[in-house]
């Protein structure tokens, strides 16, 4: 690999069909998604990758059924105190005004060092587009250029993503991060998010080494 992205986002899909496949109820997919996501971060901050950004859940998956809302939630609260473990700064982005959002993560929406800080980590909690770009909307007479927009949304604190991977086989977005996201490369993986294997994101690293990478320049 001769270029490794300096940013990283992660979408974590497939939990649900991951279970169902196994017999079990669509709940038990979330804290099974709980081991890949600190064995690819550790395998970023093994390779250089200086940030990490991963969905929790979004605002959309708080229409699911209660059982799976407090299991996704649950995940995510169980999901930073395993990082607290690591050498990591957590940043956790989402609507905390909204009693979907875990209220033990609110601390953690200021960036918080564990260890040395060795890599950035977003975490997307209760993360909605709208939600994020909403500040926009409420001063049309600003010009939206350049980094004036970056300052103004939400999620301001999370840095242009060069490569997102996606698991569960999807080849979509879902509203992840459109600001920083606009120039990602994205590489899917078929295979579902519990069952992660370090080729899958070996193999997209691999892949995104070889993009022509001009940001439409």
């Amino acid at each position: 690999m001769n270029r490794i992205p300096r940013h990283v986002g992660i979408i974590p899909d497939g939990n649900r069909r991951w279970a169902l496949a196994r017999g079990l109820p669509k709940e038990a997919g979330y804290e099974a998604g709980l081991p890949p996501g600190l064995e690819v971060l550790r395998l970023c901050s093994s390779v250089g990758v200086q940030e990490v950004t991963s969905y929790g859940f979004t605002q959309d998956n708080t229409k699911r059924t209660q059982v799976q809302r407090k299991a996704f939630q649950k995940a995510c609260i169980d999901g930073v105190e395993i990082l607290k473990h690591e050498d990591a700064s957590l940043l956790v982005v989402g609507d905390t005004d909204s009693p979907m959002f875990p209220k033990k993560l609110v601390p953690y929406t200021q960036r918080t060092t564990f260890g040395s800080g060795k890599i950035k980590v977003n975490f997307l909690v209760n993360y909605g587009w709208q939600w994020d770009l909403n500040p926009l909307f409420a001063q049309p007479h600003v010009t939206l250029e350049g980094e004036n927009v970056t300052k103004m949304i939400r999620s301001h604190d999370v840095s242009r993503i060069d490569l997102i991977v996606r698991w569960g086989g999807r080849r979509r977005l879902s509203g992840f991060l459109p600001v920083q996201s606009v120039y990602s490369d994205i590489y899917v993986v078929d295979a579902y998010w519990p069952d992660f294997k370090p080729e899958h994101f070996y193999a997209a690293l691999d892949w995104y080494s070889k993009q022509d990478i001009t940001l439409g320049g």
